[in-house]
């Protein structure tokens, strides 16, 4: 019997066509342009045909003449086509700068403690001034300022399991009792023992706020806030402070409060989700902290 030849090799797949780029929206991107709108910075480049120039979005250039203006989706495509980067904004930076700042993010979630800022600095590469400035732009708050966030998160968690309020607050990285309990009053509006007890016979009130990084809670105490949280209502309030007296917050009130979140900055939307909220809710916290305090006590 004749032996039978093989088959020949099934061709292998073309390769999928890489994704087109996102259609640049001219009329929104000159809006951003003419506001120097800095959260536009890394989602296009402006090109200058009469200077020969590409900015972010934010530069602080004089703004020229909207028929002289180009968008391009990236400084790439605006080399391509003949420009050079400006001097005064540095375009090319933006990517680099939104890896340190995703970088420290990394960084003080890994921490046991907050970080100084030269430390943190250095370990992305930034001079101490020059980054926490970054950082601010990018997050709405200083690395100190998402630090504290992160350790109010650890402490409400540390509060609920740890078997004493001594025990959770070194679990969440606080170094002394005092600094834990003066945190209590402005972050929980209560102290930490009434706080484990599920509110234990204090008044709360709250509102929910429409924010673009979703629905807000805010419940509060008179002494100051006792929660602020994402993706919760009054019923998981409820389950939180089951022996707490909780109320909806008059409208009037709930109006002052819509108003004051209403001018915080949002966070880099380039930036994880998770890292946004965590920033947010610490910037609002300052907000709201800040209302009735003097200067020299304001978070």
């Amino acid at each position: 019997m004749a032996a039978m030849s093989p088959e020949p090799p099934s061709p292998a797949p073309a390769p999928a066509p890489a994704p087109a780029p996102t259609p640049i929206d001219e009329d929104s991107a000159w809006d951003a342009f003419s506001r120097r709108d800095r959260l536009a910075d890394g989602r296009f480049v402006v090109t200058v045909r009469t200077t020969g120039i590409y900015c972010r979005p934010s530069c602080a250039a004089r703004r020229p003449r909207r028929e002289h203006v180009r968008f391009h989706a990236t400084p790439e495509a605006a080399r391509a086509a003949g420009f050079r980067p400006c001097l005064r904004c540095l375009p090319d930076q933006v990517a680099r700068d939104r890896l340190a700042v995703a970088r420290a993010l990394a960084l003080l979630e890994e921490a046991d403690t907050v970080p100084a800022l030269t430390d943190l600095a250095e370990a992305v590469g930034y001079a101490p001034h020059h980054f926490h400035r970054l950082f601010k732009r990018a997050t709405g708050v200083t690395p100190a300022a998402y630090a504290r966030g992160l350790r109010n998160q650890r402490a409400d968690i540390a509060l609920r399991h740890q078997g004493s309020v001594t025990a959770a607050l070194y679990e969440a990285g606080y170094a002394a009792p005092s600094r834990f309990y003066a945190d209590s009053e402005t972050r929980r509006g209560m102290t930490p023992g009434r706080w484990r007890r599920g509110g234990d016979g204090a008044a709360i009130t709250w509102t929910m706020i429409a924010t673009p990084l979703g629905q807000l809670l805010v419940a509060m105490t008179v002494r100051g806030l006792a929660r602020l949280a994402f993706d919760e209502d009054a019923a998981r309030l409820a389950e939180h402070f089951p022996a707490a007296r909780i109320d909806a917050l008059g409208d009037g009130d709930a109006e002052a409060i819509r108003e004051r979140i209403a001018t915080l900055a949002c966070p880099d939307p380039a930036l994880p989700i998770g890292a946004r909220r965590i920033a947010f809710v610490e910037a609002v916290t300052q907000a709201l902290a800040a209302r009735d305090q003097p200067p020299e006590r304001q978070l």
